[in-house]
């Protein structure tokens, strides 16, 4: 891959370009999410199993596409990569509302999957490749806002369209347009394959033992921190205590506390110092244990303002120390990796938390919460292993 003698032109409009890229990417699979119930209306003669894959489907694919971006990257600029994933975002997010068959609808989730597997890794990488290590905290920690952000502006808007129609929904995906026009007219058309110091590529197995502590590490966050709006509002109407009606404004507070952890990530690791791995970990374990202990309205609305900052906070400290450590090669190295491993756990956390369930429910009030603070005694002990760069 290619040095550079300087650090490419640092324009704001640039950088609007690849932060943008960050509205789009991690709540892509669930932005129509609060359609669900409407659309499976439309289709009640289909299996409900596949209703619900309209939000699960998009996160495999995302999975499969990380697996072949390097090939993608030693064939295409980032910018041609990054013009084609959100051609496959926009386009087959907004065409999934043309169609009254359920599997036309899928295979155009399935688009939407391939084109943020593209997208996500050149959304940080992007950030490592073309800005020095001493901008790229601050700037990982923009990205992370950014995400959580899109996830609240997509989750507002795919609800207010459902209430004309199920298929309106679907347009919540014409935000990809904003990064179109940004991309589209500011970045440069530049390849960021990666080669070793011999000049030899990577092998994915390499890439893997080389980084699998970040790789590992940001499974287990995605896990613990996709326990709550997984469980949230059943365990909250169980409860009792909180009306119905609120649990949405309680959820989106949680997302804005994750939008301010990603702007004051440099802040935090400043305050925390070597200590900042053990950040994410430890408030996740007394956010959920606020939630099954006291619970109410303090548990409550402390717990989840502790599950936000953890999330906002822990995945740009993960990002950026795997950045860090691949350096200008990390697009196509171990943030795709990451990226995969973050989709993985999205997908699978339903199904491990059904396993527990089906072990121990009944058995534990709040199972959720205390199995989500288990998982971060043990993200606390696996971010041990995380050495700053």
């Amino acid at each position: 891959m290619k040095k550079r003698e300087k650090p490419f032109n640092h324009k704001k409009s640039f950088m609007a370009g690849i932060l943008s890229l960050s509205l789009l990417t991690i709540m892509a699979g669930a932005a129509v999410a609060p359609a669900l119930g409407v659309i499976q209306a439309y289709f009640s003669d289909t299996n409900p199993l596949f209703v619900q894959m309209i939000i699960s489907i998009p996160a495999i694919f995302i999975v499969i596409t990380n697996f072949i971006f390097p090939k993608l990257c030693r064939t295409f600029g980032a910018k041609t990569l990054v013009m084609i994933g959100l051609l496959f975002y926009t386009a087959g997010g907004c065409a999934a509302g043309l169609f009254s068959n359920i599997a036309l609808v899928l295979v155009m989730r399935a688009l939407v999957g391939i084109g943020v597997g593209i997208i996500m890794p050149l959304s940080t990488g992007l950030l490592a490749f073309y800005f020095p290590p001493r901008m790229q905290g601050k700037l990982m920690g923009q990205s992370s806002a950014m995400n959580q952000m899109g996830g609240v502006v997509a989750t507002l808007l795919s609800g207010i369209l459902a209430g004309f129609s199920w298929r309106a929904s679907f347009l919540v995906y014409l935000m990809g347009l904003i990064s179109i026009v940004l991309c589209g007219i500011f970045m440069p058309d530049e390849k960021i394959q990666q080669q070793t110091e011999d000049g030899e590529k990577k092998k994915a197995g390499r890439v893997f033992r080389e980084n699998y502590v970040y790789v590992v590490g940001m499974f287990l966050l995605m896990t613990i921190f996709f326990i709550y709006p997984s469980n949230f509002a059943m365990e909250t109407v169980a409860d009792g205590v909180i009306p119905q009606q609120l649990i949405a404004v309680i959820m989106a507070m949680m997302d804005f506390v994750a939008f301010i952890g990603g702007l004051t990530f440099v802040k935090a690791r400043r305050v925390c110092k070597g200590k900042t791995k053990y950040l994410a970990p430890v408030l996740f374990f007394i956010g959920y244990l606020l939630m099954a202990l006291p619970g109410g309205w303090a548990g409550t609305l402390t717990g989840s303002a502790m599950i936000g900052f953890a999330n906002g906070a822990g995945i740009p400290f993960i990002i950026s120390e795997a950045s860090m450590k691949a350096g200008k090669s990390a697009a196509v190295t171990v943030l795709p990796l990451i990226s995969a491993a973050l989709y993985l756990a999205q997908f699978l956390c339903p199904v491990i938390m059904s396993a527990v369930t089906a072990v121990l429910g009944g058995i534990v009030p709040h199972l959720p919460y205390y199995f989500a603070a288990l998982l971060a005694l043990i993200f606390c002990l696996w971010s041990s292993q995380i050495r700053h760069e």
